[in-house]
């Protein structure tokens, strides 16, 4: 099992989408994923529709991360992402995120919060 990476995924699924969204969530989201932020728990289906809508909204973005940390299926990781808007506003957020993998390295269920930066 080689584990995958937030980062690898949001540069895949959202900042530099260059690939076929169905792949990318292939590659970085088990079949039984979960997706829990700010209170709401969506399934892979739903994550992906959730992407889908971001993804036309954001017309580039990085990540830069601050913590990484990874226990046999455990995983734990702290970023801050910049992204520029179609409408030319950006925004820059911090996100800390804990989550599980499964057993061929893929997530299988992610939580998240975070707060807003200044620019």
């Amino acid at each position: 099992m080689i584990p995958v990476r937030i980062s690898d995924a949001l540069r895949a699924v959202v900042f530099e989408p260059t690939r076929d969204l169905a792949e990318a969530l292939d590659e970085f989201y088990a079949p039984d994923y979960t997706h829990r932020s700010d209170g709401a728990t969506l399934d892979r289906a739903e994550f992906g529709e959730m992407v889908t809508r971001v993804r036309g909204q954001i017309v580039s973005g990085t990540v830069c991360v601050l913590d990484e940390l990874r226990d046999g299926l455990h995983y734990a990781e702290r970023h801050v992402y910049e992204i520029t808007l179609v409408d030319g506003s950006t925004a820059r957020r911090e996100i800390a995120i804990f989550g599980s993998y499964a057993e061929d390295g893929r997530f299988r269920h992610l939580s998240e919060t975070g707060f807003d930066l200044p620019a």
